[in-house]
């Protein structure tokens, strides 16, 4: 068996600022450590529900070079830096058996949600088939492309419903609850630990009853951007358009995996400075 865990960071217990998620931040070093044990924590759930399971771990926040690579479970494989084939879903092929989503956080626009955004504060809402997404969507409908389910999410309430929403029968854990976008009642590290190892092994356990997300199909893809300027950029791209408005694009996708990796160029193109 063959298993991917994408681990976030925003989504993680006790995480509530980008003080604590960004390498410049006065806490990130705190923030790297608890990442780095709850994806242990799931790991171990894995483990205790398939021995011999192939893991892969997903190193998925911002720079991908979060986890700390000398405190990671030893059974597993990290998957670490960027840019990379899949971006969040770095290690991801079709002979993988399930995903695994840990703190992930919830969609711009989401909310009330722990630091809720999709991809960089560049892109205000991505909408595939008219559907709004964000990276919990995005990446399970990836994942799903391939024919592969994503059997859990971790993360604040709002995520954990977000993917619900997508996958009913999914298994999530909500570490916290939100407040606001910089506030949560949180559990205490180690009591998340606990319930993300024993969800772990649940999910692994039932995931024949969990059906991947697939979008079939070519796809209608609009992705507001935070400025005109980026708009610019992204009409440079072939096939991309400008759409109403001031500040979306659209384009057609062939496929989802299509729609998925245009979505990232336009990220990357949002993270642009001007002049």
């Amino acid at each position: 068996m063959k298993i991917l865990i994408s681990v976030d960071m925003e989504g993680i217990s006790g995480i509530v600022h980008p003080t604590e998620t960004n390498p410049d931040g006065y806490d990130y070093t705190r923030g790297r450590a608890l990442m780095t044990a709850e994806t242990n924590a799931v790991i171990a759930g894995v483990l205790d529900a398939e021995p011999t399971a192939e893991v892969r771990v997903a190193d998925a926040h911002g720079p991908f070079r979060n986890l700390l690579p000398e405190e990671l479970d030893r059974r597993a494989h990290l998957v670490r830096g960027k840019p990379r084939p899949l971006g969040m879903l770095g290690g991801l092929d079709e002979q993988t058996d399930a995903v695994l989503l840990v703190g992930y956080h919830a969609r711009a626009g989401g909310g009330p949600a722990v630091l809720a955004h999709t991809m960089n504060d560049g892109i205000l809402d991505v909408r595939v088939a008219g559907r709004s997404m964000g990276e919990i969507g995005l990446n399970t409908a990836m994942a799903g492309h391939l024919d592969v389910p994503v059997v859990l999410l971790s993360g604040d309430d709002s995520a954990c419903a977000e993917l619900l929403d997508l996958v009913p029968s999914a298994v999530t854990v909500a570490v916290k609850q939100a407040l606001g976008q910089s506030a949560a009642v949180a559990l205490h590290p180690e009591e998340a630990r606990e319930r993300l190892r024993q969800a772990a092994a649940e999910a692994i356990t039932r995931r024949a009853h969990v059906s991947p997300l697939a979008l079939a199909g070519s796809l209608d893809v609009e992705v507001d951007l935070s400025a005109p300027f980026m708009v610019d950029l992204a009409t440079l791209v072939p096939g991309v358009s400008r759409g109403e408005g001031g500040r979306t694009v659209t384009f057609t996708a062939v496929d989802f995996a299509d729609a998925y990796r245009l979505v990232l160029l336009l990220a990357q193109l949002a993270t642009i400075k001007p002049g």
